[in-house]
């Protein structure tokens, strides 16, 4: 078990997802955090992950780091998406087993789902049927992570586990109006339409399509209570792989829509772009198995989308713009 004095290496902590971690355990009095910036350690590099991991002897390891980006990015450069991550994942997955962690959360992402599973998707459906060509790159290399930390434990008996987030949102998340995903690019939208006085927002698609959006700092409690209170074998005497982490609801574009527009008080006319695509129309994560172990998500998307805006707001000209 892990306590207040275990040495966390949290890898990615300059992240949306990893700050929000590394923020969650100190509040919570965790003391022995150690990160590395990237000029430090280049976490593809085999020998620089041997070398960092042999010195500090962390007790635990979070795997927050990987190669991101949207659709565009994620399908240009399938090499570089699926070569990263996966070395990236394999040195800290590896070396943590070689020099005795303790425990080793990996997160990924609802992408490693089939393009048309069932609806809520269960943590079985994984492997089931073809995914999403876009990303296939980065899903597959998701998946890899997800099977070497479960085979770690089949063959070696390695407290090593992993946790698929749902659509996250929160400070320190991209809010590029185009590169960014749909709820930052739309706070932003909003955000600029209210400042500049402009009467009428787009919006892609008919609004119809439904999504689940998870606060980051929900997830990053999620991530402790993983920590505190579940080991693998919880996860793979079930049969599964992984635990899903997600707010359990979703929500159409339509109403998000208004929501946002209600934070950043705008009161001009929503257009939808019939014209434009809604993508899959609804992506919705069964999160019932963390739930019986003893964590839900309790920060409202009304809560959240206040707290987004306002941090926007604070750090308009250093947000992510990428």
């Amino acid at each position: 078990m892990i306590d207040r004095k275990s040495k966390i290496f949290i890898a990615g902590h300059n992240g949306m997802v990893g700050s929000a971690i590394k923020q969650c355990l100190e509040k919570d009095e965790y003391s022995n955090i150690i990160t590395a910036e990237r000029s430090e350690l280049d976490l593809t590099e085999q020998t620089s992950v041997r070398d960092y991991i042999f010195y500090n002897k962390p007790e635990v390891v979070i795997d927050c780091a990987a190669k991101v980006g949207g659709i565009h990015a994620n399908n240009t450069y399938r090499a570089d998406f699926i070569y990263s991550n996966l070395q990236i994942q394999n040195n800290l997955i590896h070396y943590s087993h070689l020099y005795g962690v303790k425990k080793f959360l990996f997160l990924g992402s609802s992408c490693i789902y089939p393009k048309f599973a069932d609806q809520p998707i269960k943590e079985e459906y994984l492997l089931t049927s073809p995914l999403e060509y876009t990303n296939e790159a980065y899903s597959i290399a998701k998946i890899a992570g997800i099977k070497m930390c479960e085979n770690y434990y089949k063959q070696h008996g390695c407290n090593f586990l992993s946790v698929m987030p749902t659509n996250l949102y929160g400070p320190g998340d991209n809010f590029h109006p185009d590169n960014s995903h749909v709820l930052p690019a739309l706070i932003r939208k909003f955000h600029e339409a209210y400042v500049y006085n402009y009467k009428e927002v787009e919006i892609w698609g008919t609004g119809k399509a439904k999504r689940e959006f998870l606060h980051v700092n929900d997830l990053a409690e999620a991530c402790k209570f993983v920590l505190e209170k579940v080991q693998a074998q919880d996860i793979y005497s079930q049969n599964i792989s992984h635990l899903n982490i997600g707010s359990g609801t979703d929500v159409l574009i339509s109403k998000l829509a208004e929501e946002i527009a209600k934070v950043t008080k705008f009161d001009g006319k929503i257009k939808f772009q019939l014209d434009k695509p809604d993508g899959t129309l609804r992506k919705l994560m069964d999160n019932s198995r963390i739930k019986k172990l003893g964590w839900k998500p309790k920060i409202s998307l009304e809560e959240g989308l206040k707290i987004t805006h306002n941090w926007y707001k604070d750090n308009e000209k250093n947000a992510r713009s990428f």
